[in-house]
Order: C-alpha cells, then structure tokens, then sequence
C-alpha cells in the first residue's frame, strides 16, 4: 500500500455492528492511514439501543482526530478537492446499497462515494443488511459487476434464524482495503 493514505471512512445505520466496526477503523488508523470520518445523517443524530448518537460521533472523532462530515456540503468536495484515496462504508446497509446500485447520491455516504468514484478511486463495502439474500441482493450483485467497487468478504450471519442476513467479516477490512488499493477484489468474497 502507498505512503500516506487518506481513506473516507463512511458509517451507515446498522448500528448492531458499530461493536465490530470501530476496533477496524482504529486498525487502519494503527496501519498508518488518515481517516476522514463520514456519519450518515441518522448515524450522526439517532440515538438507539446499541448508543447515543454522541457516543459514535465522539469516539469516531477520537480514533481518527478528524471533525465528522455529515451533510452534502460537507462530502461534495471530496471529488474535485481528490480529498481521499478511497472510500469504506462500514457497515452498508441495504439502503445504501440500493442507492449505490442506482446512482443515486441523496445522503452523505452516497454523495460521498459519487464523489470518489467520479476520481476512479476504490469504494470498499462492509455489507451488514438483513435482507442481503433478499430484494437487497440484486443490489448486490450489480455493484459486484460495477468498476472501483469492492467488498470486504461476508457470509450469513445467522442462517437459522436470519436466513437472508448477510453481515461483512469486518476483521477482513484492512487486507480488502490493500487488495483494492491494487485493483484486486480480496477473495474469497463469499465465506
């Protein structure tokens, strides 16, 4: 991987992951990488089960010692300015995978990987999505066939009692960020 890598680091509202999430970002951080941190806008104001909304922003904020972008003004300049070398969304929900899939870049994270694709650069995508054996895997598959798009391997979750989940291995993160940084799709995807 080259010197000096600047990678947006984009959070989307699987907040049941966040556990699994964190200790990854923190791992690119020790690997020397400089995180722009990107909240989706329900992520970055929405409290549940799992946290507060301020817990996620200031220990995001903590690990990566950047402000937090949040809005389309805040991600727009990410393509013309080149700010980053590649985009992680993790996790990414079906939501998100959706609007990938269509085009579409009406929130902070799609406007964010619109913006690093318009570059060439790599989006890397941690699924986590109930439904990813479901409507959510045409998605899916159609972003597998698209250029710069790349996925951190995944598998199912709980087959027997989520028999569409599919949820990234998280702890793969950074050897799929090294393989996409070379053009490669870190393999196996399926596990």
């Amino acid at each position: 991987m080259r010197e000096h890598l600047k990678i947006g680091f984009a959070l989307t509202g699987s907040f049941c992951t966040f556990e699994k999430v964190f200790p990854q970002m923190e791992a690119l951080t020790q690997a020397g990488i400089e995180i722009v941190p990107i909240m989706s806008e329900r992520v970055f104001s929405m409290d549940t089960r799992f946290g507060s909304a301020e817990k996620w922003r200031i220990k995001m904020e903590e690990i990566t010692k950047n402000p937090i972008l949040t809005t389309l003004q805040d991600v727009e300049p990410i393509g013309p300015k080149k700010m980053i070398d590649a985009l992680v969304i993790a996790p990414c929900t079906g939501s998100t995978l959706s609007k990938l899939a269509s085009g579409m870049a009406d929130t902070s994270v799609s406007m964010a990987a619109k913006s690093t694709l318009r570059n060439e650069r790599p989006v890397i995508l941690a699924v986590s999505t109930n439904d990813g054996l479901g409507a959510a895997a045409k998605n899916i598959g159609l972003l597998h066939a698209m250029k710069n798009f790349y996925f951190v391997p995944y598998g199912q979750d709980d087959p027997e009692h989520k028999p569409n989940s599919l949820v990234a291995h998280f702890d793969k993160l950074l050897p799929t960020v090294t393989a996409a940084m070379a053009g490669r799709q870190l393999q196996p995807v399926l596990e």
